[in-house]
């Protein structure tokens, strides 16, 4: 292909270069472009595919058919539901240069994605070339580091907000508590004064829910092992699982590896880790299917050196967006409907583990499937 005119670079440092009839950047032939060993796509404002090379086809694992035309979330994120936005399609909408280290689980893994607007011409219409890096396993770690710290940093706030709230809220509750005993039964005093008392304990709870995502473990810790927490929790649940036609098969690593914990909060974390694979089960499979069903492995991983204990809970419900897996763990976000979840589970289940020493992540894929991935460190006695 001809170069009609070289690239160039803008003062402001961001690459300003113009759009061939063949939706690649003039002064790049095709040759060049497919050569590129990163994955490349040119798309417009509004995410629909216009070009990409050999790279993004061999990392999706799709042909040029599946992907020409098609929105740029289903092709690298697996899709999203209608009511969340695609934080991608949001920075597209933005035109302008950026870099953004992400999860593109269509690609296989975390990436740095520079986004890079172009034109079609003068007076064309606007496109933008993706540009995506796979990152290194120190480049992960980091990211994960830094993902792990902003956490940390809610959790501060969320427990300062909880113990400004619980002092007057306990206030509240006794002083209704005493007019409640002193006023007539059935009167419409004592109603009032009775419905005062229970939202001001839901307040408590959830108070006390926050205190728990972020305060330090203060019961005793003793080794444990996390199989039998497994074990132990599927007998507590195996007849309401069971009702649903959800089959559960665990692969627990033999001999046991043993952690320094608290049996009741950890078994907490997977109770609630079974709770959400039930109801994303049941919402994609209203009757029984073979795919019905939440695994549980466990395995010894090495992690900078140290050896931890890895429990994996899988399923195959409806998976959760790329868009929002970064909020997962924050307080009162859920993905559920209002009447379905208060948003606390996974924040509370992040501080125990945090509070192990531990780590808790999130691997899904829209539709597919959903990984809660729990690694504590393994005793050393």
């Amino acid at each position: 292909m001809k170069d009609d005119c070289p690239p160039s670079t803008s003062t402001s440092g961001k690459p300003d270069c113009l759009i061939s009839k063949k939706g690649l950047p003039k002064g790049v032939g095709m040759e060049l472009f497919q050569s590129i060993q990163d994955p490349l796509l040119v798309v417009t404002p509004q995410g629909k595919i216009v070009q990409v090379n050999s790279a993004l086809l061999k990392a999706a694992n799709k042909s040029l058919d599946e992907v020409i035309g098609k929105g740029i979330c289903q092709v690298i994120h697996g899709g999203r539901w209608p009511h969340i936005k695609c934080p991608l399609e949001e920075f597209l909408l933005t035109s302008s240069y950026r870099v953004e280290d992400t999860r593109l689980p269509g690609l296989g893994g975390e990436y740095s994605l520079t986004i890079v607007p172009v034109e079609q011409g003068p007076k064309g219409k606007e496109l933008i070339l993706l540009i995506a890096r796979k990152l290194t396993q120190d480049e992960v770690r980091k990211v994960e580091s830094i993902r792990t710290a902003q956490l940390a940093a809610i959790g501060e706030l969320a427990a300062g907000v909880a113990h400004e709230v619980n002092n007057p809220i306990n206030g509240i509750i006794n002083f209704a508590q005493l007019l409640y005993d002193d006023s007539q039964e059935d009167s419409e005093q004592a109603m009032i004064l009775k419905r005062i008392i229970q939202e001001g304990e839901r307040i408590a709870t959830i108070t006390y829910n926050l205190l728990s995502f972020a305060r330090e473990n203060e019961n005793d810790q003793i080794l444990v092992d996390l199989g039998e927490v497994v074990l132990d929790c599927i007998s507590l649940v195996e007849h309401q699982l069971k009702n649903d036609c959800i089959h559960i098969t665990t692969d627990l690593v033999q001999p046991s590896i043993l952690v320094i914990g608290n049996h009741l909060q950890l078994m907490q974390v997977v109770l609630n880790m079974i709770s959400n694979s039930r109801f994303a089960l049941n919402e994609r499979y209203r009757e029984t299917s073979p795919d019905k069903k939440i695994h549980f492995v466990s395995k010894a991983v090495e992690i900078d050196g140290k050896k931890y204990c890895r429990l994996v809970v899988r399923d195959h419900g409806t998976g959760i967006p790329q868009g929002i897996l970064d909020k997962l763990f924050d307080p009162f976000f859920t993905s559920k409907p209002a009447s379905k979840g208060t948003g606390l589970g996974l924040s509370i289940s992040y501080g125990i583990v945090k509070n192990h020493n531990g780590i808790l992540r999130v691997d899904s894929i829209l539709n597919d499937y959903t990984e809660m991935i729990i690694e504590i460190p393994a005793s050393e006695n």
